[in-house]
């Protein structure tokens, strides 16, 4: 591989608002979309069903990443796919007010999750391509750390300004459309960022045989094992992440515990994601001291257990909202520390000479697995009533707990050496 050019840009320029830009339209089509449509007033069995359909583009992305390799620089797909991603914001905020809103703004968030999966591939190759190995390894953090504000930029800051617009106007649908609004001018600008601040390294040679690459994957010894690992590990969460929202807003009478959406953004959008941060943080240390084999049933239980508090919350019903964001912060914590696990056994089954292109494959398997189980949650939980909707959200537990024991993992892989 040839070296990037010289002198480049210092990597502070833009790792951090690339990174931030790309958790964005992921936490839009992921998480935020799910709290604008029960605002709307959207059954919470199409709303599961529908926005878990917008995984489909992360689940798939493997099949078109070679257009991205063989088509123009990443450069250029970065910066015009940050354009497309504003104009399909606005696109969202012209048609949220209009009439047959559901129907033209699942349609363009689905332009949106290709938009921002493609744009996923051409970041993650931009910066394995300029950057050299020691810099890739010191800049991992910052990467995540600025994904996870992407998270509460989102999840909270989003989510709360809609909630403060809506007391404002009394228009929940206008409000919402403001709020897409400047998330769209966000992106215009972060396109001109990048345009002006983003290194020009040479592009190597692409080896051919791509389709070698996916056979080598196929080909893993235990493939069997891996890919039951990587489809149920999240089987649980999978359902719970499309129902917190829902279950928060939701009236008492219904079973949910009437916050507002300002206090949702407050509690689930901020203080869960800051939790979660920490829990992958001190996940990450974990294994770095002991390995993955060793911390694998225990991050396994830490993440599944604290489940069992929305049970708690569900039957008790509490106003107190210090004690509802305590328990959002225990299971988001704990999901952070247990999905770490799960990070680093992906990258130790893509370990090889294919490591790029056999992580996006886990990927693609991890995100049908959070796809198909959060389509049906909706449903579930409306036949089942919020209460013991979250008893079989601890009962789906039990297939990870299989599949984890199926699986072979290296003694040293994690562990500093």
């Amino acid at each position: 591989m040839n070296p990037p050019p010289h002198p480049q840009p210092n990597p502070w320029r833009w790792i951090p608002s690339l990174y931030f830009a790309q958790g964005i339209p992921y936490v839009i089509a992921m998480t935020v979309s799910v709290v604008m449509y029960k605002n709307l007033g959207v059954s919470n069995t199409d709303i599961a069903l529908y926005t878990s359909w917008l995984y489909l583009p992360w689940v798939i992305k493997p099949l078109w990443s070679p257009l991205v390799e063989l088509y123009r620089t990443k450069r250029f797909w970065i910066v015009s796919l940050q354009w497309v991603i504003g104009a399909a914001l606005a696109a969202v905020a012209l048609t949220v007010p209009g009439p047959d809103f559901f129907r033209y703004t699942l349609a363009i968030l689905w332009l949106l999750a290709f938009s921002s999966a493609t744009h996923d591939i051409a970041a993650d190759g931009f910066y394995l391509l300029t950057l050299p190995a020691d810099q890739q390894a010191a800049f991992v953090g910052v990467r995540s750390t600025f994904y996870r504000l992407a998270m509460i930029a989102g999840q909270g800051g989003l989510v709360y300004l809609a909630g403060a617009l809506q007391e404002s106007t009394g228009d929940v649908a206008r409000a919402w459309s403001w709020v897409f609004m400047v998330v769209a001018g966000f992106f215009v600008l972060t396109g001109l960022y990048h345009l002006a601040v983003l290194p020009a390294p040479r592009a190597p040679a692409v080896a051919a045989g791509y389709l070698g690459v996916f056979a080598a994957f196929f080909r893993k010894p235990g493939l069997p094992a891996i890919l039951g690992y990587l489809l149920v590990y999240r089987l649980a969460e999978a359902q719970l992440l499309k129902l917190v929202t829902p279950f928060l807003l939701d009236g008492r009478a219904v079973g949910g515990l009437a916050l507002t959406t300002q206090q949702v953004g407050i509690v689930y959008g901020t203080i869960g994601i800051i939790a979660l941060t920490l829990g992958g943080l001190v996940g990450g240390y974990v294994i770095s001291r002991f390995g993955l084999r060793r911390m694998l049933w225990p991050m396994l239980i830490a993440m599944h257990a604290p489940n069992a508090v929305f049970i708690f919350l569900a039957a008790v019903q509490p106003a107190h909202l210090p004690l509802i964001g305590a328990a959002v912060a225990v299971e988001q914590f704990g999901y952070g520390f247990g999905f770490t696990a799960y990070l680093v056994y992906m990258m130790m089954v893509a370990d090889g000479a294919h490591k790029t292109a056999h992580y996006a494959i886990c990927t693609g398997f991890m995100a049908l697995g959070m796809m198909l189980p959060g389509m049906a949650a909706g449903w579930i939980q409306e036949q089942l009533g919020y209460v013991n909707f979250f008893v079989w959200v601890c009962v789906a537990t039990l297939p990870s707990f299989a599949a984890t024991a199926l699986i072979r993992v290296d003694p040293a892989f994690g562990k500093k050496a």
